[in-house]
């Protein structure tokens, strides 16, 4: 019996074609094999229903699980009437797909973190530098508790204020949709902050461009919780699946940019990355 892997792989964004060329190159094998996802599933490629389609499957056998990212959230937002889908996004065929509405009440339920394994946590764009793992998790389930809310009047409180910039500081003192917005915002949208954890939202450019005074990249400021956990994150796509360090890994390979897909190999910390098919 061959071993059994764990495998991170990048924002897909409806690339379905290099998913399935990415699979193919890690030799996947469902029946022992498991996929976590660091998030934006859906958006810019080519298939995103069937993207989700095929997490889903794979989710319900119980072979894969998936954070939420961004794009993600942006389209359980637009199925529920609070945002329009934007042509470039390529969602809206979920929406009207047939089974639409189960695919996005499934998305809906998924966390904004996951830990793979004691010493791992995934997240969509990172944790702050003034967050340790365990109150990462924490947090992370506040939105979870909203966003996969059986009563969809507390999923709509949540979408409703979901956007914005502010407040763009971590306070314990926070309460409400403010409180949720920011830690949503950490967790699904968050590249520079300064040395106190606020959030920069412009910038998403590679790492040797000019950055406002003051910020950098959330991963150059010491981490609480890289202290106790490896951090994996995508959202990035500059980064294009660089590793930070030993304790901070980015997944992200731009692959709906022409790049590549990107899977990072829990067990022995291969990556493996794929160039997108449809890109001549």
């Amino acid at each position: 019996m061959s071993k059994r892997y764990n495998y991170v792989i990048g924002d897909v964004q409806g690339c379905f074609d290099a998913l399935k060329v990415l699979l193919k190159e890690i030799r996947f094998d469902p029946d022992q094999d498991f996929l976590w996802f660091a998030g934006d599933l859906v958006a810019r490629g080519e298939n995103s229903v069937g993207v989700l389609r095929f997490v889903k499957k794979l989710a319900d056998r119980g072979t894969a699980a998936t954070v939420l990212g961004n794009h993600d959230l942006t389209l359980i937002a637009c199925a529920r009437g609070f945002k329009k889908a934007k042509a470039k996004d390529h969602t809206q065929d979920i929406i009207d797909a047939i089974d639409g509405d189960e695919l996005i009440d499934w998305l809906r339920k998924q966390p904004l973190s996951l830990t793979p394994n004691e010493q791992t946590l995934i997240t969509h764009a990172g944790v702050p530098c003034i967050w340790n793992a365990e109150k990462t998790i924490a947090l992370a389930q506040e939105v979870q508790y909203a966003v996969g809310h059986e009563d969809l009047s507390v999923l709509d409180a949540f979408l409703v204020e979901m956007y914005g910039a502010q407040p763009d500081l971590w306070s314990d003192d926070l309460t409400g949709s403010a409180r949720l917005r920011c830690i949503t915002n950490y967790l699904t949208r968050m590249r520079l902050t300064d040395v106190d954890g606020r959030l920069e939202f412009e910038f998403k450019d590679a790492l040797d461009a000019p950055m406002p005074t003051g910020f950098k990249p959330w991963f150059e400021f010491e981490s609480q919780a890289a202290q106790t956990h490896q951090l994996i994150f995508g959202h990035w796509a500059a980064l294009q699946g660089k590793t930070i360090s030993q304790k901070i890994q980015n997944v992200d390979g731009g692959c709906v940019w022409g790049q590549q897909l990107v899977a990072y190999r829990l067990e022995d910390q291969q990556l493996f990355a794929v160039d997108n098919p449809l890109v001549e």
